[in-house]
């Protein structure tokens, strides 16, 4: 890629979508037009890829894709279904997602994504919208930011930092990130985990970007938006790099992929198998790692997941049914 950033599973990525020269895709996490550049590269010239990031700098950086077939809308998640309404676009034949951040996020301190550089503590991937994590920070009692801190970074830590980052900013404002990851190093310490590749701070900054950024709220709301917008035999790929993430993909692409959504209650009835309806998504393949190569070439790719589904012919739930409408 023209920055050196090359996304984690490209190509498997890229070859989950069984791209069609004629087709119509959306790469919903437009970044730095890594797997944008992919795709149009395997399209042919009557292809389209409608691009999405609510990132700024992704804004900036798709200007430089110079393609008749793509378009770039900066949008969330949550507004798949009206950026494809506005192009008058009813159906697509992929949708791919790379969730998480991104390695140019992280690599600039005014974006405040990082514990290793000093920078404002920011943290939104949208600037333009909703509050800075200083903000959060600022306003939260102790048990708001234990609650964030342990349900979205996973932090066993987490009420001692809440407690170390209250007693921080009743000293002064904590309003930049070397502040947020000195006040986490101070309640946790720097050997208490027994894992030397991870920082202390690493779990605190996960959770407050997560929240900050609504990321699991609009990866709920997207995954069923996309599949309710895919044509009969069109994939849909998702990459992510956290089990917070994974299980909201795999729950999602589980659920579509039973008749009648997997409802435990329906499970005693005397329903013979040919008798169920088909779903209207199948599972294509097992989740896919990255390679011991690529995690050697970029160790960020060591906790990344593929997981594809194909849609099928099936009518959609009556829930779906209104996102596709």
């Amino acid at each position: 890629m023209t920055d050196g950033h090359v996304p984690v599973l490209l190509a498997e990525a890229v070859s989950a979508l069984a791209i069609r020269g004629d087709g119509t895709y959306v790469d919903a996490t437009f970044g730095r037009g890594g797997h944008a550049r992919a795709i149009l590269a395997a399209l042919g010239a009557r292809g389209r890829l409608v691009a999405l990031d609510r990132d700024p700098d992704a804004e900036a950086a798709a200007r430089a894709v110079a393609d008749p077939r793509f378009v770039f809308h900066r949008a969330w998640f949550s507004q798949l279904p009206t950026v494809l309404d506005a192009l008058s676009i009813p159906h697509v034949d992929g949708v791919l997602f790379d969730l998480g951040i991104s390695s140019p996020q992280i690599d600039v301190p005014a974006r405040g994504f990082s514990f290793r550089t000093d920078g404002p503590l920011d943290m939104r991937m949208d600037p333009s919208r909703g509050e800075s994590a200083a903000e959060f920070v600022a306003r939260a009692t102790r048990n708001e930011l234990a609650t964030v801190i342990r349900d979205y970074g996973e932090e066993r830590f987490a009420q001692s930092i809440a407690g170390a980052i209250v007693a921080a900013r009743a000293r002064q404002p904590v309003v930049t990130t070397r502040q947020l990851a000195a006040a986490v190093a101070q309640a946790v310490g720097a050997r208490t985990r027994g894992d030397w590749r991870q920082d202390p701070a690493a779990r605190t900054f996960q959770a407050l970007r997560i929240f900050v950024n609504r990321e699991l709220d609009e990866i709920a709301a997207a995954l069923p938006a996309a599949v309710a917008r895919l044509a009969t035999g069109g994939r849909l790929a998702v990459v992510s790099f956290h089990s917070l993430e994974d299980r909201i993909v795999k729950r999602v692409i589980g659920d579509l992929a039973k008749p009648f959504r997997g409802d435990s209650r329906l499970d005693r009835l005397a329903l013979a198998e040919r008798d169920l309806p088909a779903p209207p998504i199948v599972a294509v393949g097992r989740a896919r790692k990255a390679s011991g190569a690529e995690i050697a070439e970029n160790p960020r790719s060591r906790s990344a997941v593929l997981r594809v589904a194909e849609r099928t012919a099936a009518p959609l739930p009556a829930d779906l049914a209104e996102l596709a409408a």
